[in-house]
């Protein structure tokens, strides 16, 4: 083979090896900062990464918020009307927040129990986060709830 040939070969195998470990760098990175949607139901059969921060997505369980009046800290029932899961979340709610109300809550899995970092509220009465109406269509209790609210 020519040695020009041969360099330029070599040069060209170069670039395409950096460029693989480029994106798999890439790639992993991203990988690091999906955010994986669960529902309460998932999240008690034990679907859910114990190490990595998910997104749990329900309706806030009637008679389930305990507030610690010595501090920002406030646990609640997270719930899709089969199975409930316990969150616990330290610092200011939204204002929208109350039993009865979708909510979306980001966080990680200890011992079946969320430990929240963010907890997002519908914004009107008749918002639903579509991961939550998804979760509640599967469960059927998506027209129940519609009933409920009319």
């Amino acid at each position: 083979m020519n040695p020009k040939r041969k360099q330029r070969l070599l040069i060209i195998l170069g670039l395409v090896a950096a460029l693989g470990v480029a994106v798999g760098l890439v790639l992993y990175a991203l990988s690091q900062n999906i955010n994986l949607f669960f529902t309460p139901t998932q999240i008690a059969d034990n679907q859910a990464p114990d190490s990595r921060i998910i997104r749990l997505g329900g309706m806030v369980a009637e008679g389930s918020v305990e507030r610690d009046p010595e501090s920002l800290e406030v646990s609640f029932g997270v719930t899709d009307f089969q199975n409930q899961v316990r969150v616990t979340y330290t610092g200011i709610l939204p204002d929208l927040f109350r039993e009865g109300q979708g909510v979306v809550v980001q966080g990680r899995v200890l011992n079946r129990e969320l430990q929240a970092t963010e907890v997002l509220a519908k914004h009107d009465e008749n918002y639903m986060p579509p991961e939550v109406t998804e979760a509640l269509r599967q469960s059927g209790q998506l027209d129940k709830l519609k009933g409920m609210t009319q």
